[in-house]
């Protein structure tokens, strides 16, 4: 998992470089919601040869097919985002910094695969 901070009024698919570089192994498929649906991400996921799952925007003129099983998975990631503001710190953002913010999101992350293991 990767996670990187950007302005609160910055729009999704800005930060889609920070998460998507290249040091990663290379994943089959995106899953995004609309907020990614930008020609240059499209682009770059097929120069990747990554299937992407993304619904289009209203204003889009030219329509494309999205595999709706799969994208029923994006739930996965929502829920998982919905445990990590379960912790007060992550929801109310108390750290000052960028990195101590981060960090706790990190703990936190490890303290829930750590449960899911468990179990």
């Amino acid at each position: 998992m990767r996670t990187e901070i950007t302005p609160g009024q910055t729009s999704d698919y800005l930060g889609f470089d920070l998460v998507m570089a290249e040091n990663l192994p290379k994943p089959s498929v995106l899953l995004a919601d609309r907020g990614y649906d930008a020609d240059h991400i499209r682009a770059t996921m097929d120069a990747r040869d990554v299937l992407p799952v993304i619904p289009m925007r209203k204003s889009r003129k030219k329509r494309t097919a999205v595999d709706r099983s799969l994208y029923r998975l994006r739930n996965l990631v929502e829920r998982c985002f919905n445990k990590l503001k379960n912790a007060r710190r992550v929801a109310t953002r108390y750290d000052k910094t960028a990195e101590r913010y981060l960090g706790f999101i990190d703990i936190t992350s490890i303290r829930l695969w750590l449960r899911h293991l468990s179990t």
